[in-house]
């Protein structure tokens, strides 16, 4: 079900049918009780026999924040999904403009944490969501419309990694771009360019940060390689978080302030979200 948000999260499907003074139906409108939708949700799971499903604007997670924790620390099943996740929501301000949420939830113990770039990812992490056993996932989504990513059958196989090789340069790369959601497309963009230009660059797309600190050290080696310092993390998020890994030397474009209100290409301009910007923190690495 959905925090009163249902047509916006969209979160209905064509076998939804609403419980009310009928309760044979699948789909629960919560009304704005975002802290009551997810504890709930941890009651049906404790329960047995059903997975639940949430839904509301990533902003309003703070409000659901204990029950988060709760089916986190209980090792419940559920799938939250958080939608308009950045400031690419534009006009509604810092108020509903998405920060330092994602990187909370990533933090989160036994919470699986996914961000995709494109319906393909999506779908790869809510088939990891339900078939997970041992705890919630959250699926962070974007409200804006993002570039479908081509890929081969090995790409579409490592997604479920958490981490893999979106694009990539013969030999050793010496530049490696980091990206989640909405920032793929730009890391993209950025390595096309660089890539005319010469210079032997890598995209690691990343949806899922604690599935690919799961994988062994030598698929997370391929990935990463330790030689490869010049590293340039993208996402429309809190910065720190990436620090783990870029290095201390490495560089990212992230958020370090609240949004503002305005168009998303705007704010995404303001924030320094574009290609030249990637390029220029990039070559600076070199």
């Amino acid at each position: 079900g959905s925090a009163d948000l249902a047509p916006s999260n969209l979160t209905l499907w064509s076998g939804s049918k609403a419980i009310n003074e009928d309760t044979a139906g699948n789909y629960i409108h919560y009304g704005v009780r975002e802290f009551g939708m997810t504890a709930i949700a941890n009651g049906i799971s404790l329960h047995g026999g059903f997975l639940p499903y949430t839904s509301t604007f990533l902003m309003f997670v703070e409000y659901a924040r204990n029950a988060v924790r709760m089916a986190a620390l209980m090792k419940q099943r559920q799938v939250m999904v958080y939608t308009h996740d950045s400031i690419g929501l534009g006009e509604d301000g810092p108020t509903h403009q998405p920060v330092e949420q994602v990187a909370s939830l990533r933090v989160t113990p036994n919470m699986s944490t996914w961000r995709p770039c494109d319906q393909v990812e999506s779908a790869v992490a809510w088939k990891y969501g339900v078939e997970r056993q041992d705890g919630p996932t959250a699926l962070i989504l974007s409200r804006q419309n993002l570039a479908q990513q081509e890929r081969t059958e090995a790409q579409l196989a490592n997604i479920a990694r958490g981490g893999y090789v979106l694009k990539d340069c013969a030999g050793q790369p010496e530049l490696i771009f980091i990206a989640t959601g909405s920032e793929v497309e730009l890391a993209v963009a950025a390595w096309e360019k660089l890539t005319a230009e010469g210079v032997k660059a890598r995209v690691v797309s990343m949806p899922s940060t604690d599935a690919f600190d799961k994988q062994d050290a030598a698929y997370r080696e391929s990935v990463l390689p330790k030689a490869v310092s010049a590293r340039v993390a993208v996402e429309a998020g809190i910065a720190d978080y990436w620090f783990k890994y870029v290095g201390l030397n490495g560089a990212i474009v992230g958020m370090t302030t609240f949004g503002e209100s305005a168009p998303a290409e705007l704010l995404f301009e303001e924030f320094g979200f574009t290609v030249e910007n990637v390029i220029a923190r990039a070559k600076a690495l070199l």
